[in-house]
């Protein structure tokens, strides 16, 4: 359940754990927790309990991607997809039984009959991978609205794959928080119509539904986006552990079926925490959605690269709080 703020600038947040917490995500003593376990045994009588012991972690051997599967042969894995004159944002989809959809990923199709200016009108929300003919040309997102659509033989494809980068949940933009495409966008200033709409919001049953299918063997020429798969193997009881990605761009891992968080190689955040409970003694499915750049391999570490801490509040609001 992805998160941001706006504070004049939107800002979508990492996966990770609350970055004030007295506990980190794996269970570690924060400064914040000394300090308020201090602050608590000035109010109380008799000695506080000793601190409970930390988990241990372990730095598994690296995972080898062995299976491929583009987002494109995927698609015949997911459910209907819906057919609309105009653009519908994912909320409003029919899909999970009228609820429509609330995280992921949103693929809106069309067909067009020549190149030229793509311009998304900033109803882009939060960020489009655009392909024609399923052939990458950019992206669009609140910085970039325009792009340009080569000329092509008869019709095109048309594909933007949109991303719920994160709702906000402070700042000044609160009131509007449809996701995916949210109006009307242009070609050569013509509104696109006539879409197929895929809902990809990445939930178990859709892993769950990959994994069932005909994987292909790890091909040399790559087409993105894709599902990566490989299996950690673990001996004995599960133990904690940070996954990492060095070489890859920006996605999604699966463990077991379940969305672990996401991941992009920008940063600040280089590892996401891997709890014992989500594995089993023996082999594990791992599996990645990466948009743009593979690596070759899955690595682990016994601690978590969060990146470097900044305060993301305007000054005279630091002041304030």
């Amino acid at each position: 359940m992805n998160g941001a703020v706006d504070l004049g600038t939107y800002k979508p947040q990492v996966s990770s754990y609350d970055y004030d917490a007295p506990l980190s995500e794996a269970g570690d003593y924060t400064l914040k927790y000394h300090r308020l376990r201090e602050l608590f045994s000035h109010y109380h009588s008799e000695t506080l309990p000793e601190q409970p012991a930390l988990q241990g972690r372990k730095v598994y051997e690296a995972v080898v991607i062995d299976q491929y599967l583009s987002l494109w042969e995927a698609l015949k894995f997911t459910d209907e997809p819906f057919i609309s004159a105009t653009p519908v944002n994912m909320e409003n989809l029919p899909v999970n039984n009228g609820n429509g959809q609330s995280y992921g990923y949103t693929l809106y199709e069309t067909t067009v009959t020549s190149g030229g200016a793509l311009n998304s009108r900033n109803k882009v929300r939060d960020r489009a991978l655009v392909f024609v003919d399923r052939v990458y040309i950019g992206v669009l997102d609140y910085k970039t609205v325009e792009l340009a659509v080569p000329d092509g033989k008869g019709e095109q494809k048309l594909s933007l794959l949109v991303e719920n980068c994160g709702r906000v949940n402070y700042g000044n933009a609160l009131d509007e928080q449809r996701k995916g495409l949210v109006g009307q966008i242009t070609l050569n200033n013509t509104p696109l119509k006539n879409f197929t709409i895929y809902s990809l919001d990445m939930k178990p049953n859709f892993i769950d539904g990959l994994h069932r299918k005909h994987w292909n063997i790890l091909p040399e020429n790559l087409t993105y986006p894709g599902f990566f798969q490989g299996q950690l193997k673990v001996d004995g009881n599960p133990t904690d552990t940070f996954l990492k990605l060095p070489g890859w761009g920006k996605g999604v891992v699966f463990i077991n079926g379940q969305n672990l968080g996401r991941h992009w190689s920008i940063g600040p955040q280089q590892t996401l925490y891997l709890p014992a409970p989500w594995l089993h003694s023996g082999m594990n499915q791992v599996i990645v959605f990466e948009e743009r750049e593979s690596g070759d391999r899955i690595q682990f570490s016994d601690s978590p690269e969060l990146g470097k801490t900044i305060s993301v509040y305007r000054p005279h609001l630091c002041n304030v709080l």
